[in-house]
């Protein structure tokens, strides 16, 4: 059985996975950007992109804000951080694991 905890964090990586969120996020990493001025670029529909920033925005990775009939999307700055949290856990792991190798082909004949 898979924790509730683990919810959001699946919602992060599922949300990034997918190389149009990923350019979605790259752009709004320089700025707030309308939802128009964001799908602009992008070879997609305009209802395609605002599925895309429906999936950010349940992930917890963008904050839309309604200005009259402008949404305007900026970055979450915490978004990210139980991810980094996870990934920074298993990478203190792998990289004890690499020293204790590297320790041993030392030692090694």
């Amino acid at each position: 059985m898979v924790s509730s905890l683990a919810a959001p964090l699946d919602r992060t990586f599922a949300a990034l996975g997918d190389p149009t969120r990923r350019a979605l996020l790259t752009t709004l990493a320089t700025g707030h950007r309308t939802v128009g001025e964001l799908a602009a670029p992008l070879p997609i529909s305009l209802v395609a992109v605002i599925k895309h920033l429906n999936v950010l925005e349940r992930a917890g990775l963008i904050q839309r804000t309604r200005h009259g009939r402008t949404v305007v999307c900026a970055l979450r700055p915490t978004g990210l951080d139980d991810a980094a949290g996870w990934i920074a856990a298993y990478r203190d792991f792998w990289h004890g694991q690499l020293d204790r190798l590297t320790d041993y082909l030392s030692e090694a004949p």
